[in-house]
């Protein structure tokens, strides 16, 4: 699946936002019989860096055209499981749960380290969506428990995977490959007008902004969620899609009946006088 798409961007080309059915596909690919240990872990990754809002640095190794700066990749302690219990309040999960305690977890927290633009020590937390497979706490969790059982090493990052008893770690071009095959097959170019070339990575953080945007959630939360100190998290937000438009045409149609009662207060409007149009004799307002 790694190596279905090999195609260039151009440099400067502005990328746009995703829906989820496209990290729902790269996850449900990774679930098929002929999956290797990389796929499994892209599928994971996707979703999470979907719903979180991460930016690629913060789940993915370095490589070539990642030039993150100041970003510190998501460790496995990082990870912190939730369960409500009987009442339910909930309660945070041992790191020793066994797995069927971290796959059935209700919701997940991510610590920061020491992130871009100087966040630290702060959590986002993300709740199960109701999707046995597509769920980013369900993501979390296959990472943590695959990881977990190959090393005891809790300061491994998320991106590390094994195969063949061999460490490796995905890479920002994995993801890239993947997010282009993925749109690439869903017709993202006829179905949604959005070209293969303006997808790439920064697409799911985007994607993930949007989604809350669409959902109703308020500029605060999303601010918060994808962790922008300033309102340059509204460049992520992309107006031009139909989305934003959708039903205003007949909604700005009303009339609302608005007076502006600051009028009198400036001038005095009871003595303006107009011509009516059924006679030529000035009236007073």
């Amino acid at each position: 699946m790694l190596d279905g798409w090999r195609h260039q961007d151009p440099p400067t080309t502005k990328k746009l936002p995703i829906e989820v059915d496209i990290p729902e596909y790269i996850s449900q690919c990774a679930r098929a019989d002929s999956a290797t240990s990389q796929d499994q872990a892209v599928g994971d990754l996707v979703l999470i860096a979907f719903y979180y809002l991460l930016r690629v640095g913060e789940y993915t190794i370095k490589g070539s055209n990642n030039c993150t700066k100041r970003t510190v990749q998501f460790k496995v302690n990082d990870v912190t499981f939730f369960r409500k219990d009987s009442k339910g309040t909930l309660r945070q999960l041992s790191r020793t749960a066994i797995d069927a305690e971290i796959m059935s977890a209700h919701s997940a927290t991510l610590k920061l380290d020491n992130q871009k633009n100087g966040w630290k020590g702060v959590c986002i937390h993300q709740e199960h969506n109701g999707d046995a497979i597509h769920c980013p706490v369900r993501a979390l969790g296959r990472r943590y428990v695959h990881i977990r059982l190959h090393t005891t090493d809790v300061t491994l990052p998320l991106s590390s995977y094994f195969s063949s008893g061999q460490r490796c770690a995905i890479t920002d071009t994995n993801i890239r490959a993947c997010l282009k095959h993925a749109a690439a097959a869903l017709d993202y170019p006829s179905q949604k007008g959005i070209p293969i070339d303006r997808i790439d990575t920064h697409s799911l953080r985007s994607g993930g902004a949007n989604a809350l945007a669409l959902s109703g959630f308020s500029d605060r939360e999303i601010q918060k969620m994808g962790r922008w100190r300033s309102a340059t998290f509204k460049e992520y937000i992309r107006e031009e899609l139909e989305c934003f438009s959708r039903g205003m045409s007949r909604k700005m149609k009303r009339k609302f009946g608005f007076v502006n009662i600051a009028g009198g207060v400036y001038h005095d409007v009871t003595t303006t006088t107009i011509i009516s149009p059924y006679n030529t004799v000035p009236m007073a307002i």
